[in-house]
Protein backbone atom coordinates (compact mmCIF):
# COMPACT_ATOMS: atom_id res chain seq x y z
CA UNK A 1 0.00 0.00 0.00
CA UNK A 2 1.43 3.16 -0.87
CA UNK A 3 2.83 5.31 2.21
CA UNK A 4 0.00 8.49 1.00
CA UNK A 5 -2.98 6.07 1.24
CA UNK A 6 -2.21 4.84 4.34
CA UNK A 7 -1.51 8.04 5.95
CA UNK A 8 -4.43 9.88 4.82
CA UNK A 9 -6.41 7.05 6.14
CA UNK A 10 -5.15 6.54 9.37
CA UNK A 11 -5.59 10.79 9.94
CA UNK A 12 -9.06 10.40 8.73
CA UNK A 13 -9.67 8.08 11.42
CA UNK A 14 -7.70 10.13 14.32
CA UNK A 15 -9.53 12.61 12.89
CA UNK A 16 -13.12 11.50 12.79
CA UNK A 17 -12.12 10.24 16.19
CA UNK A 18 -11.59 13.59 17.95
CA UNK A 19 -14.15 15.28 17.08
CA UNK A 20 -16.12 12.60 17.72
CA UNK A 21 -14.73 13.06 21.49
CA UNK A 22 -15.00 16.74 21.46
CA UNK A 23 -18.84 17.21 20.54
CA UNK A 24 -21.88 15.86 22.00
CA UNK A 25 -24.64 16.96 24.34
CA UNK A 26 -22.74 18.16 27.20
CA UNK A 27 -20.77 20.95 27.31
CA UNK A 28 -17.07 20.31 28.05
CA UNK A 29 -14.53 22.52 26.66
CA UNK A 30 -12.13 21.47 23.80
CA UNK A 31 -9.59 22.55 25.18
CA UNK A 32 -9.91 20.28 28.76
CA UNK A 33 -10.57 17.40 26.45
CA UNK A 34 -7.04 17.76 24.58
CA UNK A 35 -5.31 17.92 27.75
CA UNK A 36 -6.68 14.74 29.12
CA UNK A 37 -6.37 12.53 26.12
CA UNK A 38 -2.43 13.67 26.00
CA UNK A 39 -2.57 12.67 29.88
CA UNK A 40 -4.10 9.78 29.37
CA UNK A 41 -0.83 9.24 26.76
CA UNK A 42 2.22 7.53 28.05
CA UNK A 43 4.89 9.46 29.54
CA UNK A 44 2.70 12.57 29.34
CA UNK A 45 1.69 14.65 32.04
CA UNK A 46 -1.07 17.50 31.39
CA UNK A 47 -3.98 19.01 33.39
CA UNK A 48 -6.87 19.19 32.10
CA UNK A 49 -8.97 20.67 34.78
CA UNK A 50 -12.12 18.48 34.44
CA UNK A 51 -14.63 17.76 36.98
CA UNK A 52 -14.89 14.23 38.34
CA UNK A 53 -18.41 14.08 36.08
CA UNK A 54 -16.59 15.24 33.09
CA UNK A 55 -13.94 13.21 33.20
CA UNK A 56 -16.67 10.41 33.78
CA UNK A 57 -18.42 11.32 31.03
CA UNK A 58 -14.98 11.42 28.93
CA UNK A 59 -14.04 8.08 29.82
CA UNK A 60 -16.78 6.07 30.35
CA UNK A 61 -19.62 7.37 27.86
CA UNK A 62 -17.59 9.29 24.92
CA UNK A 63 -14.68 7.36 24.62
CA UNK A 64 -16.09 3.85 24.63
CA UNK A 65 -19.12 4.85 22.27
CA UNK A 66 -16.04 6.58 19.81
CA UNK A 67 -14.12 3.35 20.33
CA UNK A 68 -17.09 0.79 19.40
CA UNK A 69 -18.41 2.95 16.60
CA UNK A 70 -14.87 2.77 15.14
CA UNK A 71 -14.82 -1.13 15.57
CA UNK A 72 -17.99 -1.81 14.19
CA UNK A 73 -17.67 0.78 11.53
CA UNK A 74 -14.54 -1.08 10.23
CA UNK A 75 -15.89 -4.90 10.85
CA UNK A 76 -19.15 -3.84 8.34
CA UNK A 77 -16.82 -2.76 5.72
CA UNK A 78 -14.31 -4.81 5.80
CA UNK A 79 -16.95 -7.91 5.51
CA UNK A 80 -18.60 -5.92 2.60
CA UNK A 81 -15.45 -5.90 0.48
CA UNK A 82 -14.86 -9.46 1.80
CA UNK A 83 -18.48 -10.52 0.55
CA UNK A 84 -17.53 -8.42 -2.39
CA UNK A 85 -14.61 -10.61 -3.11
CA UNK A 86 -15.85 -13.69 -2.95
CA UNK A 87 -19.08 -13.07 -4.87
CA UNK A 88 -17.38 -10.69 -7.58
CA UNK A 89 -20.48 -8.71 -6.89
CA UNK A 90 -19.61 -4.81 -5.82
CA UNK A 91 -23.48 -4.96 -4.66
CA UNK A 92 -22.63 -7.95 -1.93
CA UNK A 93 -23.06 -6.60 1.13
CA UNK A 94 -23.90 -7.89 4.98
CA UNK A 95 -27.38 -7.29 4.40
CA UNK A 96 -28.42 -7.33 1.01
CA UNK A 97 -27.12 -11.13 1.45
CA UNK A 98 -28.91 -12.37 4.18
CA UNK A 99 -25.88 -12.45 6.68
CA UNK A 100 -27.35 -9.48 9.18
CA UNK A 101 -31.02 -10.92 8.79
CA UNK A 102 -29.56 -14.06 9.97
CA UNK A 103 -27.32 -12.74 12.74
CA UNK A 104 -30.57 -10.67 13.84
CA UNK A 105 -33.11 -13.53 13.48
CA UNK A 106 -30.63 -15.70 15.90
CA UNK A 107 -29.64 -12.58 18.39
CA UNK A 108 -33.60 -11.71 19.00
CA UNK A 109 -34.03 -15.53 19.39
CA UNK A 110 -31.20 -15.39 21.92
CA UNK A 111 -32.81 -12.78 23.82
CA UNK A 112 -36.29 -14.12 23.94
CA UNK A 113 -35.19 -17.68 24.53
CA UNK A 114 -31.95 -17.36 27.17
CA UNK A 115 -31.30 -15.93 30.49
CA UNK A 116 -29.75 -12.75 31.12
CA UNK A 117 -26.92 -14.62 32.95
CA UNK A 118 -26.53 -16.48 29.19
CA UNK A 119 -26.76 -13.87 26.87
CA UNK A 120 -22.73 -12.23 27.23
CA UNK A 121 -21.58 -15.43 25.75
CA UNK A 122 -24.75 -16.65 23.59
CA UNK A 123 -25.29 -13.53 21.80
CA UNK A 124 -21.97 -13.44 19.61
CA UNK A 125 -22.14 -17.39 18.88
CA UNK A 126 -25.58 -16.97 17.65
CA UNK A 127 -25.11 -14.20 15.80
CA UNK A 128 -22.17 -15.82 13.99
CA UNK A 129 -24.48 -18.95 12.89
CA UNK A 130 -27.35 -16.87 12.02
CA UNK A 131 -24.74 -14.90 9.49
CA UNK A 132 -23.28 -18.03 8.52
CA UNK A 133 -26.75 -19.15 8.00
CA UNK A 134 -28.25 -16.15 5.87
CA UNK A 135 -25.22 -16.03 3.56
CA UNK A 136 -25.45 -19.32 2.62
CA UNK A 137 -28.83 -19.39 1.67
CA UNK A 138 -29.12 -16.40 -0.44
CA UNK A 139 -26.31 -17.79 -2.12
CA UNK A 140 -27.90 -20.97 -2.79
CA UNK A 141 -31.12 -19.11 -3.93
CA UNK A 142 -29.34 -16.93 -5.75
CA UNK A 143 -27.14 -20.06 -7.56
CA UNK A 144 -30.65 -22.14 -8.10
CA UNK A 145 -32.51 -19.54 -9.70
CA UNK A 146 -30.14 -18.05 -11.58
CA UNK A 147 -27.74 -20.79 -12.55
CA UNK A 148 -24.49 -18.84 -10.66
CA UNK A 149 -26.30 -15.56 -10.73
CA UNK A 150 -25.37 -12.29 -11.88
CA UNK A 151 -25.82 -9.03 -9.82
CA UNK A 152 -29.47 -9.02 -10.28
CA UNK A 153 -30.06 -12.65 -9.13
CA UNK A 154 -28.29 -12.23 -6.04
CA UNK A 155 -29.54 -8.95 -5.09
CA UNK A 156 -32.83 -10.28 -5.48
CA UNK A 157 -32.06 -13.62 -3.46
CA UNK A 158 -30.85 -11.71 -0.48
CA UNK A 159 -34.23 -9.68 -0.53
CA UNK A 160 -36.09 -12.57 -0.32
CA UNK A 161 -34.01 -14.31 2.33
CA UNK A 162 -33.88 -10.57 4.25
CA UNK A 163 -37.66 -10.67 4.38
CA UNK A 164 -38.73 -13.95 5.13
CA UNK A 165 -36.02 -14.20 8.28
CA UNK A 166 -36.85 -10.18 9.66
CA UNK A 167 -40.76 -12.01 9.01
CA UNK A 168 -39.54 -14.91 11.30
CA UNK A 169 -37.59 -11.98 13.77
CA UNK A 170 -40.94 -10.32 14.55
CA UNK A 171 -42.54 -13.25 15.33
CA UNK A 172 -39.98 -14.07 17.90
CA UNK A 173 -40.53 -10.78 18.86
CA UNK A 174 -44.14 -11.15 19.95
CA UNK A 175 -43.48 -14.15 21.99
CA UNK A 176 -41.66 -11.69 24.75
CA UNK A 177 -43.66 -8.40 24.64
CA UNK A 178 -41.59 -7.42 27.27
CA UNK A 179 -38.29 -7.14 25.92
CA UNK A 180 -39.63 -5.74 22.59
CA UNK A 181 -38.25 -2.32 23.68
CA UNK A 182 -34.34 -3.61 24.18
CA UNK A 183 -35.06 -5.55 20.86
CA UNK A 184 -36.15 -2.40 18.57
CA UNK A 185 -33.58 -0.34 20.04
CA UNK A 186 -31.12 -3.14 19.36
CA UNK A 187 -32.74 -3.19 15.41
CA UNK A 188 -32.19 0.64 15.54
CA UNK A 189 -28.86 0.60 15.50
CA UNK A 190 -26.77 1.29 19.45
CA UNK A 191 -23.47 1.94 20.19
CA UNK A 192 -24.20 2.95 23.67
CA UNK A 193 -22.76 -0.15 24.95
CA UNK A 194 -19.53 0.88 26.82
CA UNK A 195 -16.16 -0.90 27.38
CA UNK A 196 -17.90 -4.13 27.80
CA UNK A 197 -18.76 -5.11 24.90
CA UNK A 198 -16.10 -3.88 23.39
CA UNK A 199 -13.99 -6.24 25.28
CA UNK A 200 -16.70 -9.07 23.89
CA UNK A 201 -16.28 -8.68 20.41
CA UNK A 202 -12.47 -7.66 20.42
CA UNK A 203 -11.18 -11.43 20.24
CA UNK A 204 -14.07 -12.15 17.18
CA UNK A 205 -13.32 -8.82 15.50
CA UNK A 206 -9.14 -9.94 15.84
CA UNK A 207 -9.39 -13.39 14.10
CA UNK A 208 -12.08 -11.90 10.87
CA UNK A 209 -9.71 -8.90 10.31
CA UNK A 210 -6.38 -10.79 10.42
CA UNK A 211 -8.07 -13.96 8.31
CA UNK A 212 -9.43 -11.62 5.51
CA UNK A 213 -6.33 -9.57 5.61
CA UNK A 214 -4.15 -12.65 4.61
CA UNK A 215 -6.39 -13.29 1.87
CA UNK A 216 -6.67 -10.19 0.36
CA UNK A 217 -3.53 -11.40 -2.44
CA UNK A 218 -5.73 -14.73 -3.12
CA UNK A 219 -9.22 -12.48 -3.48
CA UNK A 220 -7.08 -10.50 -6.11
CA UNK A 221 -6.34 -13.81 -8.05
CA UNK A 222 -9.64 -14.98 -7.91
CA UNK A 223 -11.05 -12.05 -9.23
CA UNK A 224 -9.54 -12.57 -12.65
CA UNK A 225 -11.78 -16.25 -13.39
CA UNK A 226 -11.98 -19.72 -11.15
CA UNK A 227 -10.28 -21.14 -14.60
CA UNK A 228 -7.58 -18.80 -13.90
CA UNK A 229 -7.15 -19.28 -10.28
CA UNK A 230 -6.80 -23.04 -10.47
CA UNK A 231 -4.24 -22.72 -13.27
CA UNK A 232 -2.53 -21.00 -10.61
CA UNK A 233 -2.48 -23.59 -8.06
CA UNK A 234 -4.87 -21.97 -5.88
CA UNK A 235 -7.68 -23.63 -4.53
CA UNK A 236 -10.77 -21.24 -5.32
CA UNK A 237 -13.58 -23.08 -2.82
CA UNK A 238 -11.33 -23.40 0.11
CA UNK A 239 -10.62 -19.41 0.01
CA UNK A 240 -14.14 -18.57 -0.42
CA UNK A 241 -15.36 -20.65 1.87
CA UNK A 242 -12.19 -19.24 4.24
CA UNK A 243 -13.43 -15.61 3.25
CA UNK A 244 -16.84 -16.12 3.20
CA UNK A 245 -16.89 -17.22 7.58
CA UNK A 246 -14.55 -14.24 8.38
CA UNK A 247 -16.74 -11.90 6.73
CA UNK A 248 -19.64 -13.58 8.27
CA UNK A 249 -17.88 -13.82 12.05
CA UNK A 250 -16.95 -9.60 10.99
CA UNK A 251 -20.70 -8.76 10.40
CA UNK A 252 -21.79 -11.09 13.63
CA UNK A 253 -19.49 -9.43 16.12
CA UNK A 254 -20.50 -6.04 14.77
CA UNK A 255 -24.54 -7.11 14.85
CA UNK A 256 -24.04 -8.47 18.39
CA UNK A 257 -23.07 -5.29 20.02
CA UNK A 258 -24.17 -2.92 18.02
CA UNK A 259 -27.71 -3.90 16.52
CA UNK A 260 -28.32 -3.65 12.08
CA UNK A 261 -26.65 -0.78 10.86
CA UNK A 262 -27.23 -0.80 7.32
CA UNK A 263 -25.23 0.17 4.16
CA UNK A 264 -21.30 0.45 5.76
CA UNK A 265 -20.41 -2.60 3.92
CA UNK A 266 -21.22 -1.48 0.50
CA UNK A 267 -20.75 2.78 0.86
CA UNK A 268 -16.73 2.11 2.23
CA UNK A 269 -15.64 -0.50 -0.14
CA UNK A 270 -16.88 1.09 -3.07
CA UNK A 271 -15.83 4.63 -2.41
CA UNK A 272 -12.35 2.98 -1.31
CA UNK A 273 -12.39 1.27 -4.94
CA UNK A 274 -12.78 4.44 -6.96
CA UNK A 275 -9.62 6.31 -5.06
CA UNK A 276 -7.52 3.44 -4.48
CA UNK A 277 -8.32 0.89 -7.43
CA UNK A 278 -9.58 -2.80 -7.41
CA UNK A 279 -6.73 -4.87 -5.59
CA UNK A 280 -8.06 -6.02 -2.62
CA UNK A 281 -5.04 -6.16 -0.53
CA UNK A 282 -5.76 -2.42 -0.87
CA UNK A 283 -8.91 -2.38 -0.39
CA UNK A 284 -9.64 -4.91 2.28
CA UNK A 285 -7.13 -2.63 5.00
CA UNK A 286 -8.32 0.68 3.69
CA UNK A 287 -12.03 -0.12 4.00
CA UNK A 288 -11.28 -0.95 7.10
CA UNK A 289 -9.89 2.00 8.23
CA UNK A 290 -12.32 4.07 6.14
CA UNK A 291 -15.47 2.33 7.55
CA UNK A 292 -14.17 3.09 11.04
CA UNK A 293 -14.17 6.85 10.29
CA UNK A 294 -17.19 6.56 8.37
CA UNK A 295 -19.51 5.44 11.86
CA UNK A 296 -17.68 7.24 14.26
CA UNK A 297 -18.90 10.49 11.71
CA UNK A 298 -22.43 8.91 11.50
CA UNK A 299 -22.64 8.32 15.23
CA UNK A 300 -21.15 12.27 15.77
CA UNK A 301 -24.18 13.26 13.50
CA UNK A 302 -26.56 11.09 15.57
CA UNK A 303 -25.88 12.62 18.21
CA UNK A 304 -25.64 16.19 17.63
CA UNK A 305 -28.19 16.92 15.23
CA UNK A 306 -31.29 16.72 17.38
CA UNK A 307 -28.78 17.20 20.81
CA UNK A 308 -30.05 16.07 23.70
CA UNK A 309 -31.68 13.55 21.97
CA UNK A 310 -30.22 11.12 19.67
CA UNK A 311 -31.67 9.73 16.20
CA UNK A 312 -31.04 5.88 15.51
CA UNK A 313 -27.60 5.42 14.05
CA UNK A 314 -29.10 3.16 11.49
CA UNK A 315 -31.35 6.34 10.08
CA UNK A 316 -28.06 8.11 9.62
CA UNK A 317 -26.18 5.51 7.69
CA UNK A 318 -29.62 4.65 5.92
CA UNK A 319 -29.93 8.68 4.70
CA UNK A 320 -26.40 8.22 3.68
CA UNK A 321 -26.32 4.87 1.88
CA UNK A 322 -29.83 4.50 0.06
CA UNK A 323 -28.55 6.87 -2.54
CA UNK A 324 -25.50 5.33 -3.26
CA UNK A 325 -26.53 2.24 -3.42
CA UNK A 326 -29.13 3.15 -5.98
CA UNK A 327 -25.98 4.80 -7.84
CA UNK A 328 -23.87 1.32 -7.36
CA UNK A 329 -26.97 -0.31 -9.11
CA UNK A 330 -27.36 1.69 -12.12
CA UNK A 331 -23.44 2.05 -12.56
CA UNK A 332 -23.09 -2.16 -12.27
CA UNK A 333 -26.20 -2.46 -14.65
CA UNK A 334 -24.24 -0.12 -17.42
CA UNK A 335 -21.41 -2.43 -17.08
CA UNK A 336 -23.29 -5.60 -17.42
CA UNK A 337 -25.10 -4.02 -20.12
Amino acid sequence: MSPVVASAAVCLLLASMLAGLLAGAADIAPRSVMLQLLDWLPLVTADSGLAPVELGLLSEIRLPRVVLAALVGGLLAIAGAGYQGVFRNPLADPYLLGAAAGAGLTTTAAIVFSRGDDLAVGIPVAAFAGAVGGVLLAYGLGSVAGRGGGTATLVLAGVAVTSFLTAVQTFLQQLRVEELQRIYAWILGDLGGGWEQITLVAPYAAVSVAIMLLHGRLLDVLSVGDDEAVTLGLNATRVRLVVLLAASLATAAAVAVSGLIGFVGIVVPHAVRRLTGTSYRIVLPVSLIGGAAFLVLADLLARTVLAPAELPIGVVTAFVGAPFFVLVLRMTRRMET
